[in-house]
């Protein structure tokens, strides 16, 4: 039965992956150019045609929207691990560690021959995801953690897979498949480890210690983590039933991807109307937009105490920014590595990543680390802006 239940996750999962990403390969060209197609492209399309005030008022709904779906997918993630007997780690992995949008970005950078930029981009998530959330994370509510070492050292060598191929100074469609497949057979590791253990990842956090008591008395009493939500009302007898938070699970990410859309769209439309530098500031507004979706979904439940969602999220993305995300743009093109890649981006972010997953081991994410990590992240943007004419991130 454990077996058919994990089947049943990844099989919707990627469901859910094939439906997202699908629309993006039906990009459109005008005779001016390349312009986005598929979803992305509809919703840019509208919010260009409500005018500037429009768009900051679809940015605040973006906002909005995000926090809501964020705050419900903690919700239901939870409930779906309480009742279906699943660790709370791995749905998250599974849940927050594939980055849609970012994905759907780099299919339509790639197609539109912006290959170089689609690159540029993921390696760019891979590096905000630890300097900018995991930061945040630590800043606004230093927490325990609860990782196997083998876990930190599949994250932090992640980055390094890129670099005997960054060395050959051409990925092709065959590095694709290599990169792909190791992100496929990383999280599987994850979700199958999981699975085999007898007590869960964050077994210390509140709900990991309810979930051990509620175990070891045999009862099926809700942990008092699990603050009562309307949805326990409204679905009665349901609510006990782990696939139906599951597919709630489905509807608030969908939401959340649906939000992080919004605030692409809106953010553009803003930096255009308002005519804001797009090289410096306006990059780092931008970046700071895509990046909202993974700051919500790693400080709000660390804030909440549930340290296991954002934690997955984190090794999640950045997994799937520098492998996943990085082979599905060798699908549809080849990109020729820049020096400066080679040189300064991506040693960046294998940096940062040693340094965060070496907090990580240490069992507990101080304040200071996130200051240091912050810090960090921050002398990146100031070196390639004044060292190297600038960052390597597509909009």
């Amino acid at each position: 039965m454990g077996r058919t239940r994990w089947l049943t996750v990844l099989l919707v999962v990627l469901v859910a992956v094939s439906l997202t990403v699908t629309p993006v390969l039906a990009q459109e060209k005008s005779e001016e150019g390349e312009s986005e197609g598929g979803i992305e492209g509809l919703i840019e399309g509208f919010i260009e045609a409500q005018g500037t005030i429009g768009a900051v008022i679809i940015l605040l709904g973006g906002i909005a929207l995000l926090t809501a779906c964020t705050e419900k997918l903690i919700d239901y993630l939870a409930r779906a691990s309480f009742n279906m007997q699943i660790s709370l780690f791995a749905l998250a992995i599974v849940f927050t560690g594939f980055e849609f949008d970012d994905t759907i970005l780099a299919l339509v950078l790639s197609a539109g021959e912006l290959e170089g930029a689609a690159l540029g981009t993921a390696l760019g998530t891979g590096l905000a995801i630890t300097g900018i959330t995991l930061a945040g994370a630590a800043i606004v509510r230093p927490f325990p953690v609860d990782l196997p070492i083998d876990y930190l050292i599949i994250f932090a060598l992640a980055p390094l897979i890129l670099v005997p191929f960054a060395l050959l100074g051409t990925l092709t469609f065959i590095h694709g498949i290599i990169l792909t497949a190791f992100f496929i057979l990383a999280f599987a590791y994850f979700l199958l480890r999981e699975r085999q253990r007898n007590v869960p990842v964050f077994r210390n956090t509140e709900f990991g210690q309810e979930l051990q008591e509620i175990r070891t008395d045999g009862g099926l009493a809700r942990p008092n983590s699990l603050k009562e939500i309307p949805e326990d009302r409204l679905l009665g007898n349901l609510a006990n039933s782990g696939i139906v938070w599951f597919i709630l699970s489905i509807i608030a990410l969908a939401g959340i991807v649906f939000a992080a859309m919004l605030l692409e769209g809106g953010s553009e439309v803003v930096i255009e109307g308002f005519g804001i530098d797009q090289t410096v500031f306006g990059a780092t507004f931008l970046t700071l937009i895509l990046t909202f979706e993974d700051i919500m979904l790693t400080i709000e439940p660390v804030r909440r105490g549930f340290p296991e969602i954002g934690v997955g999220n984190v090794i999640g993305s950045v997994l799937f920014s520098v492998t996943g995300n990085v082979g599905v743009i060798m699908f549809l093109s080849e990109v020729t590595i820049a020096p400066s890649v080679l040189t300064f981006h991506l040693p960046a972010v294998i940096v940062v990543t040693a340094f965060a997953a070496y907090f990580l081991s240490e069992g507990y994410l101080k304040r200071w680390h996130g200051y240091l990590l912050g810090s960090l992240y921050v002398a990146y943007w100031l070196i390639a802006i004044f060292g190297f004419g600038g960052v390597p991130f597509g909009s």
